[in-house]
C-alpha cells in the first residue's frame, strides 16, 4: 500500500470531523456565504475542501460518483481507505465530485422521489475560485440577498424550480466551501 494513500485523512477525526461538518452545515444553512474548512490533504486533483466533505459525509453506506479527472487510481483508493465510500455511476450516487464541466449533464443524477425527496445526490464542484459575488441569490437563510460566483446561471434556476426534488451543491476552491441548496433561488 502507498504512502499517500494513508496519509491526508484527519489528524484528529473526532475534532476535525466535527469542525468540518459545521463548516458544511453553516454553508448550507447560509446559502452564498465562504467558509475555510481544514484538515484534509487528498491526492490531486481533490482540493483539501473537497477531500474535508468528503472525509466528513461519506462512509460505507454512500454511493460516490468521481467525475473527470477525480475519477484517478489515487483518489479511488484514497476515498477507499478514509472512507469505504463505493464507487459508483452518476445515476447511483449519493454525492458526485468533479469539475462543474465534468459533471454535466446534471440530469444524469437523482433528484429524489415525491415521496423521498431526501433521496438525490449532492455535488461538489471543484471551482478554480469562490467568491461571494456574481449571482444573486435569494431565499431560507438568506435575509435580503447574497451573492456567488458559479459556474452558470440558468442550470441552478432549473434545479430549484424542481422543488422539494432538486440537486444540492457544494463548491469547493482550496480550503474554501460554499453551498447552493435546492430551496435557493437564483438570479
Amino acid at each position: 500500500m502507498q504512502a499517500d494513500i494513508l496519509s491526508g485523512g484527519f489528524a484528529d477525526p473526532a475534532i476535525q470531523s466535527a469542525h468540518a461538518f459545521r463548516s458544511v452545515m453553516e454553508a448550507m444553512a447560509r446559502p452564498g456565504t465562504v467558509h475555510d474548512i481544514h484538515g484534509a490533504t487528498p491526492p490531486a486533483p481533490l482540493s483539501p475542501a473537497a477531500g474535508a466533505v468528503l472525509l466528513t459525509l461519506c462512509d460505507t453506506d454512500t454511493p460516490v460518483h468521481l467525475a473527470g479527472d477525480a475519477d484517478c487510481d489515487a483518489v479511488r483508493s484514497w476515498l477507499a481507505f478514509h472512507t469505504g465510500a463505493p464507487i459508483t455511476g452518476p445515476a447511483q450516487c449519493m454525492f458526485a465530485v468533479g469539475t462543474w464541466e465534468a459533471l454535466g449533464p446534471l440530469a444524469a443524477y437523482p433528484v429524489g422521489r415525491s415521496d423521498y425527496p431526501d433521496r438525490s445526490a449532492t455535488l461538489i464542484v471543484e471551482c478554480t475560485e469562490l467568491q461571494a459575488e456574481g449571482a444573486t441569490l435569494t431565499g431560507p437563510g438568506i435575509k435580503d440577498t447574497a451573492a456567488l460566483s458559479l459556474p452558470e446561471v440558468a442550470a441552478f434556476q432549473a434545479n430549484s424550480a424542481l422543488f422539494p426534488l432538486g440537486l444540492d451543491f457544494i463548491f469547493a476552491s482550496g480550503s474554501r466551501l460554499a453551498a447552493l441548496p435546492r430551496t435557493t433561488q437564483v438570479t
